[in-house]
C-alpha cells in the first residue's frame, strides 16, 4: 500500500481509524509534524507562531533544552514503575512549597481525572453529596463536569443541562449550577441546601476574570456554610504566577487541581489540599469507610515528573513571570491597536498570561454574556489568523516564554490582516 505524507493524506488516514478524524481535541484538519520554541510546523511544512502550545502545557515552548536533558537523563533509568520514585517525590515537594493550599498532593494522569477525584474527595471529607459549579466552567469529562459546560439551551438556575450523551439522569440531581461572578446566586444556593460538599470553580473561568471580591466572597460563603472550595487550576496553575491563581488573587481554596505545566508537556496532573483533607487517601488514617480509593498505572510517572520538575525549576528563576506578563501585555496591546484601527467593537478578556478577544462592547462576566459576543466574527478572526500563520484555539491565546521579537512581529502583522478581514 502506498503511504503518502501530505497533511490531507494524514487526515484521510485518521478518518479511517479515528472517530471524527481526530483525537477529540483541536481541529483534525491540522496535523502537526514538529515544534520548536514558539513555533510549530504542520505536515505540509507550513510554519505557525504557536499560541495553542498544547492547550497550555508548553509554557517554556517546545523542545526546551533543559527539559529535554532532564527527560533524557531519566529515560535509561526507567519510564514507569507503578511504585514511588524519586522524581515524583521531588515534584510533590516542589508543588507543596509553591501552592498555598497544598500540604500534600496525589498524582494522576490528566486534569479531568484530578477534578473527578477532587469532587469525590470533597464528598468523602464532608459526607455531603452535592456540588455547585458555574455555568461554562470546564472541569474535565466526568459526568458531574459535563453539566452546563456549554449548554445548548438556557434554563433557569440552578438546573444543570447535560452536555453529553451517556450521562445517567440521576447525576443532575447532585449538581447545582450558578452564573459565574454572581455571589448573590451562590449565597442563595448555600442558604437553601444543606447537603453541598463543595463549590468547584476555575478562578479565571476560561478567559473570564473574576469580578473584584468574587473569589473572596466564595471563600467567605464556604467558610460560613461548612462547604469546601475547590479551585480548578489545571489552566491557571504555575501560569498566572508561580503559586497559581490562589497566589495571584490572594484567595486560598481547600482543594486545588493542577495539570498542564506541572508535567512539562507530558501526561501528569495532581490534586492537593491540607494533610487533614488528603488523609482520605490513606486507609490507615481514616479507616475503610472514609477511604477514597485511587489507583493509576501512570500516576507519578518518573519521565513526566522529571520534565515537570525541571520546568518548575526554570520558572522559579528571577524575572520569568515578569517577562511572561510583559509578553502578554505586548500581545494585548497589539490586539487593541489592530482592532481599534478598524473601529471594531471588542473586549479583551482574561489575563496577560492567558486571554482572547470578544467581539462586543458589552462586558463579558459569565457564560451567557460571553456566548452572545458575535461568534461569527470570532470565526473569521481565528480563520484569518491561522491562514496568516498564527495558531491558537478558538477561544484562548496562550503566550509562552519562548516568544521572541520575530514571532511578535509576525503576530502583529497577522492581527492587522485579521482585523481588516473582520470589517470586510
Amino acid at each position: 500500500m502506498i503511504r503518502l505524507n501530505s497533511q490531507a493524506d494524514w487526515v484521510e488516514r485518521a478518518r479511517a481509524v479515528l472517530p471524527a478524524a481526530g483525537f477529540g481535541n483541536f481541529d483534525p484538519a491540522v496535523v502537526i509534524a514538529r515544534g520548536q520554541g514558539a513555533r510549530v510546523w504542520d505536515q505540509d511544512g507550513r510554519e505557525y507562531v504557536d499560541y495553542l502550545i498544547g492547550s497550555g502545557p508548553m509554557l517554556l515552548g517546545h523542545g526546551d533544552p533543559e527539559v529535554m536533558e532532564a527527560v533524557l537523563e531519566q529515560l535509561p533509568l526507567g519510564t514507569t514503575f507503578f511504585a514511588n520514585n524519586t522524581k515524583g517525590i521531588e515534584l510533590a515537594e516542589a508543588i507543596v512549597q509553591a501552592v498555598p493550599c497544598c500540604e500534600q498532593v496525589r498524582f494522576v494522569t490528566s486534569g479531568g481525572e484530578a477534578d473527578m477525584y477532587a469532587i469525590r474527595l470533597a464528598r468523602a471529607f464532608t459526607g455531603k453529596p452535592r456540588i455547585v459549579k458555574f455555568e461554562g466552567g470546564y472541569h474535565g469529562m466526568s459526568a458531574e463536569a459535563q453539566m452546563s459546560l456549554a449548554p445548548a439551551r438556557a434554563v433557569n438556575f440552578p438546573t444543570p443541562v447535560p452536555d453529553s450523551a451517556g450521562i445517567p439522569p440521576g447525576v443532575a440531581d447532585q449538581v447545582l449550577v450558578a452564573p459565574f461572578n454572581d455571589l448573590e446566586a451562590v449565597a442563595s444556593l448555600l442558604a437553601e441546601h444543606d447537603d453541598i460538599a463543595a463549590i468547584i470553580a476555575e478562578p479565571l473561568q476560561r478567559i473570564i476574570a473574576p469580578a473584584p471580591g468574587f473569589l473572596q466572597g466564595l471563600r467567605a460563603l464556604c467558610d460560613r456554610h461548612g462547604v469546601l472550595l475547590i479551585f480548578d487550576e489545571i489552566v491557571t496553575g504555575f501560569r498566572l504566577s508561580y503559586g497559581g491563581a490562589q497566589e495571584h488573587y490572594g484567595v486560598t481554596p481547600d482543594i486545588v487541581t493542577l495539570g498542564k505545566v506541572i508535567g512539562g508537556g507530558f501526561p501528569l496532573a495532581a490534586l492537593g489540599a491540607s494533610a487533614r483533607i488528603m488523609a482520605h487517601f490513606d486507609k490507615g488514617a481514616v479507616g475503610g469507610e472514609g477511604w477514597l480509593m485511587q489507583l493509576g498505572t501512570l500516576s507519578g510517572n518518573p519521565v513526566a515528573a522529571a520534565a515537570g520538575l525541571k520546568t518548575l525549576e526554570i520558572l522559579r528563576r528571577p524575572g520569568q513571570y515578569a517577562r511572561l506578563r510583559d509578553l502578554g501585555e505586548r500581545l494585548m496591546a497589539m490586539h487593541e491597536r489592530a482592532l481599534g484601527a478598524q473601529g471594531i467593537a471588542h473586549r479583551l478578556s482574561g489575563d496577560a498570561t492567558l486571554f482572547d478577544v470578544y467581539f462586543t462592547d458589552a462586558a463579558c462576566t459569565d457564560y451567557r454574556t460571553a456566548r452572545h459576543a458575535a461568534p461569527e466574527l470570532a470565526q473569521v478572526w481565528n480563520a484569518v489568523l491561522r491562514a496568516e500563520g498564527v495558531l491558537k484555539s478558538p477561544g484562548k491565546l496562550y503566550p509562552s516564554l519562548a516568544l521572541g521579537e520575530e514571532e511578535l512581529e509576525r503576530t502583529e502583522a497577522a492581527l492587522n490582516r485579521a482585523a481588516a478581514a473582520v470589517t470586510g
